[in-house]
């Protein structure tokens, strides 16, 4: 990016911040890049570096917000816009979304949001034409937007059709809708303690979970909270944090976490005392875990495979966990690119990866070891079927079900089989905000 284009910001505060939003909004919505690939590690947009940590916050919820309420942004601005979106010019596009989100959701003057919005096409040379219509759109948005808003009413706009029919198909359609109500919502931060979580819930303004977890709602760079540098936590939702705790007292077993980065399950494996191989195809995930676990000061040893094809050590393990690649349809609420990433086709290309990996994990288990397999995932391809193909295939395999006294007496959260199955909806709270869960699937089985 040439540096004039920032030199703009150093006059008006605020530009570079949503002028990187609208560089990583299109990175997501037309060059199909992940929000994570765009905020961190080597393709982290660049200009990143140049933002204070207050617009750094301002513009990844900037971002969030806008993926988030995507489909209630679009209908409102083809109400307000007589000839729709101009199609020719993706910052005007970007300064549309970004102005219209301000004005109805963040605690930004509505004057400053279409002022910042107009500088935002102005500055770009195809989409400066449209600097009028910008103002024009976002000033009818000031006056009207709310009302337009308040007549849809439905969060079923801000999920792609085709994923809230699946969900409304296999879970029913009030509860699709609740997961819907739920995903809106910005989520609380999560984390898992190594010790004493009451104490840590008081320290960090937060709550203590039935589960354990502390949930907070305080923002901004994880790394300045306390308890950080000092490696007495990692962020972990939840749901997240439930698999890792089916295998019971693992004391000095052997445990393998398949497809284990970026680590949290590793690290509490770890901490419980087993002995974990950690197990990720990616060097720079693996690299990343490697740091987790030093900060963390807790060893395991890592290994850099394709675990489909990765051999093992020959004596097989007390205990596998495999973590498979999925659809992340569970991860929205905070992860809302992956609405507008994923396709539906996507779900048959990724169930055969996790049979593949599933019929691996047998091969690794010791006899008498315990299998536990998760996803992220919302889709019955990803989570139920497998199992029960799975175990219809393998007379060596039986499940055993998930008691409520493992899941803190949250019986909702297990399925009629026994396996745990968590929804957005899940762990509803007064304060929305500190309400809901990833979406989980997990089944514990044993090798006879």
């Amino acid at each position: 990016m040439p540096p004039s284009r920032f030199a703009a910001s150093i006059e008006v505060p605020g530009l570079a911040a949503r002028r990187i939003a609208a560089d990583i909004l299109d990175g997501v919505l037309h060059k199909h890049r992940t929000l994570d690939d765009q905020l961190d590690g080597t393709g982290a947009h660049p200009g990143l570096k140049t933002l204070a940590d207050r617009d750094r916050a301002l513009m990844r919820r900037l971002v969030s917000t806008i993926l988030r309420r995507l489909g209630t942004l679009g209908h409102l601005l083809s109400r307000l816009l007589d000839r729709g979106i101009p199609t020719d010019a993706p910052r005007a596009q970007s300064a549309l979304l970004i102005g219209a989100a301000q004005i109805l959701w963040m605690d930004v003057p509505d004057h400053a949001a279409v002022d910042l919005s107009v500088r935002l096409v102005q500055s770009d040379r195809r989409a400066a034409k449209y600097a009028g219509l910008v103002n024009a759109v976002l000033r009818r948005c000031a006056r009207e937007g709310h009302a337009l808003v308040d007549e849809v009413r439905t969060q079923t706009l801000d999920l792609p059709h085709w994923l809230f029919a699946r969900w409304a198909a296999h879970y029913g359609e009030a509860t699709a809708r609740e997961m819907a109500l739920a995903i809106a919502n910005e989520p609380s931060l999560d984390l898992t303690v190594k010790s004493d979580p009451a104490q840590w819930a008081s320290r960090l303004h937060g709550e203590m979970l039935p589960t354990g977890t502390v949930r907070t709602l305080l923002h901004g760079s994880v790394t300045m909270l306390p308890g950080f540098p000092e490696g007495q936590w990692w962020v972990q939702d939840a749901a997240a944090a439930l698999p890792a705790r089916l295998f019971g007292d693992i004391k000095d077993k052997r445990i393998a976490d398949l497809c284990a980065a970026p680590g949290g399950k590793t690290a509490q494996l770890a901490y419980a005392g087993a002995q974990v191989t950690a197990v990720d195809r990616s060097p720079a995930r693996m690299a990343r875990l490697r740091d987790n676990l030093a900060r963390l000061s807790l060893s395991a040893e890592c290994i850099v495979a394709d675990a489909v094809e990765w051999p093992g050590d020959g004596d097989g393990f007390d205990g596998i966990l495999l973590d498979a690649p999925c659809t992340s349809t569970g991860t929205i609420r905070r992860h809302p690119d992956v609405a507008w990433l994923r396709q539906e086709a996507e779900i048959a290309t990724l169930a055969a990866l996790q049979k593949r990996l599933l019929q691996k994990a047998v091969t690794l288990l010791k006899s008498g070891g315990t299998l536990v397999y998760c996803t992220c995932s919302l889709e019955p391809e990803e989570g139920e079927q497998p199992i029960a193909a799975l175990l219809g295939s393998e007379s060596g395999l039986r499940r055993v079900p998930i008691t409520p006294s493992e899941v803190a007496g949250l019986s909702e959260l297990l399925t009629a089989d026994g396996d745990l199955r968590t929804l957005p909806c899940h762990l509803p709270h007064a304060d929305a905000r500190l309400g809901g869960l990833d979406g989980f699937y997990a089944a514990r089985l044993v090798k006879s």
